[in-house]
């Protein structure tokens, strides 16, 4: 199978029929073998039901369906577990991305050989006090602190090898930071495209302003284990001994001025520099106790239950939940 394509939707039922249609017409004019695979994070519209309808239709519809609302990360990641072709491609549900863009995407991955191509949107038709002012604000921090050189991080229109998938792992609220994961992983050649950007036809968005927040925190949590996941030692380990050294050298400084210095002068629980003392050593045995439990955890690690699968359609998926 040459492509397969991953939708995470979320109450898309007007979209997903002409979705559907527009994909299998590009597919079917550029002869490629192909799978569609809808991924419905907890829909309570009719969604599903558009789904199975679809994939009476045409055999290449693969479903899987999440019991409720667990994100677009997830929602990737049970689409990656599931795909088969060899370039993976995926796109949002609200015909926003246009499919048009596919089989270009499929060549820079297979004759150019990137890793992953990730659109950019560089026209858009979104609001721009909402949406595009705080999407450049974003794109610009995660593009200076992670150093993948990309304009539009949260595209949802980008092509991967199949390599690339089966080897990153999407998590919590991570699938913005996919070309980052992937950069970690040791993929090295990503690169970018431009794209079209539509207005959105049906329906409405369903990310509001926290998005914007909750992503910057996203970035601060993946700067932080990029640079020190597989090693928090190096971090907490440093920060405890240089306070624990800080704490003690007020210590010996304290005992020296009492012993030979000042012996008849105040107490020592009576000057400032105890308690400076105290707290500097508490801590930094602190810190670095985080650190030591932090490698612990990271050589026994067991991540939280990710999604439920209710119910598939056409894949092979044997675990009806995910966990690591």
């Amino acid at each position: 199978m040459q492509l397969s394509i991953v939708i995470p939707l979320l109450n898309e039922e007007e979209s997903l029929k002409e979705l559907h249609d527009w994909i299998v017409s590009v597919m079917q004019s550029n002869h490629f073998l192909y799978e569609i695979l809808f991924v419905d994070d907890g829909s309570t519209d009719q969604s599903w039901e558009v789904i199975k309808s679809l994939s009476k239709q045409n055999p290449n519809v693969k479903g899987i369906r999440f019991l409720k609302n667990f994100g677009k990360s997830q929602a990737l990641h049970a689409g990656f577990k599931a795909v088969a072709g060899d370039v993976v491609i995926t796109m949002d549900g609200d015909l926003q991305d246009n499919p048009e863009e596919i089989p270009e995407l499929y060549h820079l991955i297979t004759n150019e050989g990137y890793d992953l191509v990730s659109g950019w949107k560089k026209k858009r038709y979104d609001s721009v006090l909402f949406k595009n002012t705080p999407s450049k604000l974003f794109n610009w921090a995660a593009k200076k602190t992670s150093g993948v050189k990309l304009h539009d991080f949260n595209c949802g229109l980008k092509a991967y090898d199949k390599a690339v998938v089966k080897n990153i792992e999407v998590s919590g609220e991570m699938h913005r930071y996919i070309p980052v994961l992937a950069k970690n992983a040791g993929f090295n050649k990503i690169g970018e495209k431009i794209v079209k950007h539509q207005a959105r036809k049906y329906g409405k968005t369903k990310f509001g302003m926290e998005r914007f927040i909750n992503g910057f925190l996203d970035l601060i949590t993946i700067w932080f284990v990029s640079k020190f996941g597989k090693r928090p030692m190096h971090l907490f380990g440093a920060l405890g001994v240089l306070m624990f050294i800080i704490g003690f050298g007020f210590a010996i400084y304290l005992g020296i001025d009492k012993l030979f210095i000042n012996p008849f002068g105040r107490l020592i629980t009576d000057r400032p520099q105890f308690y400076l003392a105290l707290t500097s050593m508490v801590i930094g045995t602190q810190l670095f106790l985080a650190g030591f439990i932090g490698e612990i955890l990271i050589r026994n690690r067991k991540n939280e239950l990710r999604y439920r699968i209710a119910e598939e359609i056409n894949t092979n998926t044997e675990e009806k939940q995910y966990s690591l």
